[in-house]
């Protein structure tokens, strides 16, 4: 059984649904404190892991709060984006999945700040950004094919950019300081031990997206059906759309799966291998 049903089985009653609800709630408070005190953020609030290691533990739930953008437009449109983002992910995954994955990638943030101060001595920053963008590669492992409206217009799907993205962690992290590669890489380790752990399960991305196709196409499918009515005559080409009190067999003597309405079913000539075109029986 995958690692993540056996937790799930144990402590799946313990999971937050509508995570990204309270999520929006703590950008909110970050908007304003960004807006009118941002010192007190700076201060008090942000991920200054020597202060976690001398015992103010608030700071690794308390960081979360600095909203993705200095502007209030963009700080709109980035939390609304990740609240969909998040939102059906967990409609997806379950609640419990989509929690674990979220906190694991709170418990990477904190993990990178801590090596980082372990190894230099010096407090490395550290917001939601990286947060953010493995949820983002999430959505996109899940729903490669989704299409973005890049600043509005250009129409992408979410593959691309996750790969535009990744470039972007792959060159940070080749060019970047030490810091700045253990926290790349730390950050987003939540991404690769998720899929990881989620490997052979239901919920794996290639296994989702498999079903996911299955089920598009059994939709077109009976809507196909629907509009075409599921019985059909071979001689008139009436439907039970066109008339739904007609009456629809089949005939065992024709060679074949021809159906017939109630006025054509004993009036019909058979078809056969050779024989001719029921529809034209009408006409002879």
């Amino acid at each position: 059984m995958n690692i993540l049903n056996k937790l799930e089985r144990r402590f799946g009653k313990y999971a937050v649904p509508n995570l990204m609800y309270y999520i929006v709630i703590l950008y909110a408070i970050g908007v304003m404190v960004q807006m009118l005190a941002p010192e007190v953020y700076f201060r008090y609030l942000m991920l200054d892991a020597r202060a976690v290691l001398h015992g103010q533990i608030w700071r690794v739930v308390t960081f979360m709060i600095w909203p993705p953008s200095g502007d209030m437009f963009f700080n709109l449109l980035a939390i609304y984006l990740y609240y969909n983002l998040g939102t059906t992910l967990e409609r997806v995954w379950g609640s419990f999945r989509f929690n674990v994955y979220f906190l694991m990638g709170v418990l990477g943030h904190v993990l990178a700040a801590v090596a980082v101060y372990l190894m230099t001595g010096s407090i490395y920053l550290l917001t939601t950004s990286y947060l953010n963008f493995s949820l983002f590669f999430a959505f996109a492992a899940t729903f490669p094919d989704m299409q973005f409206f890049l600043f509005f217009v250009i129409p992408i799907k979410a593959k691309w950019l996750a790969l535009f993205d990744g470039a972007y962690f792959a060159y940070a992290f080749v060019f970047g300081t030490a810091a700045t590669r253990v926290a790349v890489v730390m950050s987003l380790l939540n991404f690769i031990v998720y899929f990881v752990m989620s490997r052979g399960s239901r919920y794996h991305p290639k296994e989702f997206k498999r079903r996911h196709d299955f089920k598009a196409q059994a939709r077109q499918t009976a809507q196909a059906v629907k509009r075409a009515g599921r019985h059909r005559c071979t001689v008139c080409g009436r439907t039970d759309l066109d008339d739904p009190n007609l009456v629809f067999r089949y005939c065992s003597k024709c060679e074949g799966d021809y159906e017939y309405c109630q006025d054509h079913l004993y009036t019909h000539q058979h078809i056969t291998r050779g024989g001719m075109d029921p529809r034209q029986a009408d006409r002879n």
